[in-house]
C-alpha cells in the first residue's frame, strides 16, 4: 500500500481511567509521545482524528460486570488524556461497548467525511482496538494499524491482536513514518 484512501485516525480510549486510573496500562503511557506526533501529523494533513471513548453509564453497562467501574460518562476517568489534547477539529464519538461502532454515529461520522481507511490508534490491540476493527472490516472500510501508537496490557496480548487483525481483517501494521507518508 503506498496511499491510504480516504483515512481517518481512530484513537480508542486513550482515557484518563485507562492509561492512569481504574485500568492503568503503563504499555499505554509508553505509546503516547507517538500517538501524539502521529495525531499531529495527521491534523497537519487534514487527515480527520476521530476519539472513540468509553462513556460507560455507572451501574447499568454490562462491560463494568466484567471490568469494574471505569471511564463513567462525566468523569475525569472518561476524558481523553490530555497530552494528546483534542483539537477543536476533531471528534469525540462515545462508546458502551468494546467496539467503536457498536450503537454509536461512527460509521455515519466516517461516511460524512468520506472516509475509505481506518487507521487503529489507541487501547488495545486485543480487545477495543480489535472489536473497532471488526465492525470497520464488516463495514467496508480498510483497516491499518499504528504499531507504534497501539499497544495492550501485555506484548503478548499486542502481537496476539496485531495477528489477529492482519489474519482476519487484512490490517497491515505501519510505523508512523510510513503513516505519514501514507497520508
Amino acid at each position: 500500500m503506498t496511499k491510504l484512501n480516504k483515512p481517518a485516525i481512530l484513537v480508542v480510549d486513550m482515557l484518563n481511567d485507562f492509561v492512569y486510573g481504574a485500568l492503568t496500562c503503563d504499555r499505554g503511557k509508553a505509546i503516547i509521545p507517538a500517538t501524539a506526533r502521529l495525531l499531529d501529523a495527521a491534523r497537519a494533513k487534514g487527515v480527520p482524528v476521530i476519539f472513540c471513548n468509553d462513556a460507560h453509564i455507572k451501574g447499568v453497562d454490562r462491560e463494568l460486570t466484567i471490568w469494574g467501574d471505569h471511564a463513567i460518562a462525566g468523569t475525569p476517568g472518561a476524558e481523553v488524556i490530555p497530552e494528546l489534547n483534542p483539537s477543536e477539529r476533531d471528534f469525540i464519538v462515545p462508546k458502551r461497548r468494546y467496539s467503536g461502532f457498536f450503537q454509536t454515529d461512527l460509521d455515519i461520522l466516517l461516511r460524512e467525511l468520506g472516509v475509505q481507511s481506518v487507521v487503529m490508534t489507541g487501547l488495545h490491540t486485543h480487545m477495543c482496538v480489535r472489536h473497532t476493527s471488526a465492525d470497520a472490516f464488516s463495514l467496508g472500510y480498510d483497516v491499518v494499524v499504528a504499531k507504534e501508537a497501539t499497544d495492550s496490557f501485555t506484548e503478548e496480548d499486542y502481537i496476539n491482536g496485531l495477528a489477529y487483525l492482519k489474519t482476519c481483517y487484512g490490517a497491515d501494521a505501519f510505523t508512523n513514518e510510513e503513516l505519514i507518508e501514507m497520508f
